[in-house]
């Protein structure tokens, strides 16, 4: 595996340019042209502007107009009309620039002032795109409600890397270390170019590992609406043509004998059936990913099928194909919330690839990266819990997947509904952003407060416990009795209680 597979741009297989795929014409009008916004921002101290500032605003604009060329061109820079589309172009653009400002974030420090500034004012830049997208008299509705709660998402990522500035109990190995010191501190399993965490040689502090999983939690809580907005987004662009082309003509062909056979028995047990299934390689996931989806969209098209002599028909009844497609459906959910971090399906990448809907391809590419961007944040802070550990019990073993915590299947059998996501993170009466300075004084002033119940339970050898406030818990409704079946066989428990 490379290093590239750890970054942003590991999900971005859908970036790469169809420039032999033909492209309808399309209307560009003055959406773009923001020179005089740019240059009231850039102009400061009542419009006076001065050298170093004007300086700064020719690049700026210079940089801002190569953009917007790129977009406008659809990558296509020699001009010939063989650019992907609008909407392609622009979540590639928006990608691109996620990898180069978050793609070597390996390190749980603040981002420097010049990347931090850059980030803002070119997702900025790409995200005014949706300004001008109107229907009748206001913004579309999805843009108008989702682009302020990624922006919020946004922020309280990089305030979460801000949170590291002011800790000292673990640190990294300095990029100038000689070389037998490199190879000494290198890590042993297979990311083995991201940095080795250094903590105490008898582990951090308590208040300090208490507030690494407060941290933890936070992001995780970031990260669920993220993939929900990701997810909601993937579900309401059209399934392209060429992909369904591309399907096998039913479920078993696409699942195999074996997994299909595992599906559709009379009892099944999604928990038992991953247990069975070899999930040891990002590779593996995905390809279980994939035959899930194309069984789900032949098995789905069979049931809308109005011709019953259609190639896509069959003589399995609909009320069994509804089951099977619903247990598929349960199987996928799981994958994605154990393994959020596995590439796209190949599902996802045709609908981005063929995607002409500009705001979809903002919202799902801005989710994405975000998401991604979580991820990589937790999974340096699972890093440091698991040196910690190895400081306490040097026995310890090799630090695990993180998985998405508290998952749960909503009412439509899918992600957790990002508005509801949203709010319980606005009403959380936890802080969501917290120095350890900050997490030491708020843990000593919450006095006779009542604290969380999961909080309690998972601390509650620990006299300060009743101090501590964890970010609130996802609370869903369940679809159907079969859901319900599935919690009480366990199966849709937090994954982490099960290693």
């Amino acid at each position: 595996m490379s290093p590239v597979d750890d970054r942003i741009v590991s999900t971005s297989q859908a970036s790469r340019p169809l420039l032999d795929q033909p492209i309808e014409r399309q209307q560009i009008g003055n959406a773009l042209n923001r020179n005089d916004i740019v240059k009231s921002r850039l102009a400061g101290n009542g419009g006076v502007v001065s050298p170093q500032s004007r300086e700064k605003q020719s690049s700026d604009m210079e940089m801002m107009k190569e953009r917007f060329a790129k977009l406008l061109l659809g990558e296509d820079m020699s001009g010939g009309g063989k650019g992907v589309s609008s909407a392609l172009a622009l979540s590639n653009a928006i990608t691109n620039l996620a990898a180069s400002v978050f793609g070597e974030q390996w390190r749980l420090e603040p981002m420097s002032a010049e990347r931090k500034a850059r980030w803002r004012r070119e997702i900025d830049w790409l995200l005014s795109v949706t300004d001008h997208i109107i229907m009748v008299t206001r913004r579309r509705n999805d843009l108008h409600m989702d682009i302020p709660a990624l922006r919020k998402l946004d922020a309280m990522l990089i305030d979460c890397l801000e949170n590291f500035k002011d800790q000292n109990e673990f640190s990294y190995l300095s990029k100038d270390a000689d070389e037998s010191q490199k190879i000494e501190n290198k890590r042993k399993d297979d990311k083995w170019w991201l940095p080795t965490p250094k903590v105490p040689q008898n582990g951090l502090s308590e208040v300090t590992r208490k507030w690494l999983q407060f941290q933890k939690d936070s992001v995780n809580q970031v990260l669920k609406a993220a993939m929900a907005i990701n997810a909601q987004i993937l579900s309401e662009m059209e399934i392209p043509e060429n992909y369904i082309e591309s399907l096998p003509k039913n479920g078993r062909a696409s699942l195999g004998d074996s997994i299909y056979k595992s599906i559709t028995v009379d009892y099944f047990d999604p928990d038992q059936f991953l247990l069975s299934m070899d999930l040891s390689s990002d590779h593996k996931i995905l390809d279980l990913k994939n035959r899930i989806e194309a069984s789900i969209v032949i098995w789905r098209r069979k049931m809308n099928a109005k011709d019953a002599k259609s190639a896509w028909g069959s003589a399995v009844s609909l009320e069994k194909r509804e089951v099977f497609e619903e247990r598929a459906e349960t199987i996928l959910l799981i994958l994605k919330q154990r393994f959020p971090g596995s590439p796209q399906s190949a599902l996802d990448i045709s609908k981005i690839q063929y995607n002409r809907d500009v705001g979809h391809a903002v919202l799902e590419s801005y989710s994405r990266i975000l998401e991604s961007l979580a991820f990589t944040v937790i999974s340096r802070i699972e890093d440091v819990l698991h040196a910690d550990s190895v400081a306490q019990n040097p026995s310890s073993g090799e630090p695990k997947r993180p998985h998405l915590r508290d998952s749960a299947v909503t009412a439509s059998g899918r992600f957790p509904n990002a508005r509801e996501e949203l709010e319980r993170l606005n009403s959380s009466k936890t802080p969501g952003s917290m120095t350890l300075l900050d997490f030491m004084g708020w843990n000593l002033d919450q006095g006779e407060n009542e604290a969380n119940k999961d909080t309690k339970e998972e601390f509650s050898n620990d006299a300060d416990a009743k101090h501590l406030s964890k970010p609130p818990n996802i609370v869903t409704n369940k679809r159907i009795s079969y859901i319900e079946k599935l919690e009480n066989l366990g199966g849709l428990r937090s994954p982490t209680a099960r290693h």
